[in-house]
């Protein structure tokens, strides 16, 4: 016997037992089940901007402000140095630029497969 049929004889049997009860045992069900959904939690809607700020207070509101101060200057150096490193490659690369235009190099060069190995040779640094 598989677990779903066994399911069903439990059901069949507490139904037909249903009506042999007597009618002050059905009452107390009935106030044990009013009881039970009175204490269920009820959801409650809120906006998204109380759920914004709901989430805010929970997560950051016992913090210090020493660590949220800490953890601010910690993020202004990460975005500060990623500005930095790009802008550093913007550089290198606007000289790279400029150094192939001054040079008298035919088009063919910029075409040849060994021409970024020539460029890595030819390099200074």
């Amino acid at each position: 016997m598989n677990e779903q049929h066994f399911a069903y004889r439990v059901r069949q049997h507490l139904n037909r037992s249903l009506h042999e009860l007597r009618p002050e045992t059905v009452d107390r069900l009935a106030a044990a089940r009013q009881s039970a959904l009175a204490c269920q939690r009820q959801a409650v809607s809120q906006s998204v901007l109380a759920s914004a700020g709901s989430f805010v207070h929970h997560h950051f509101g016992h913090q210090h402000i020493t660590q949220v101060v800490a953890a601010l200057a910690l993020l202004l150096c990460v975005v500060f140095s990623t500005f930095w490193m790009a802008d550093q490659r913007v550089t290198e690369l606007g000289n790279i630029d400029s150094a192939l235009l001054a040079d008298d190099l035919p088009i063919g060069a910029f075409t040849d497969k060994g021409f970024d190995a020539w460029l890595k040779r030819a390099s200074p640094e």
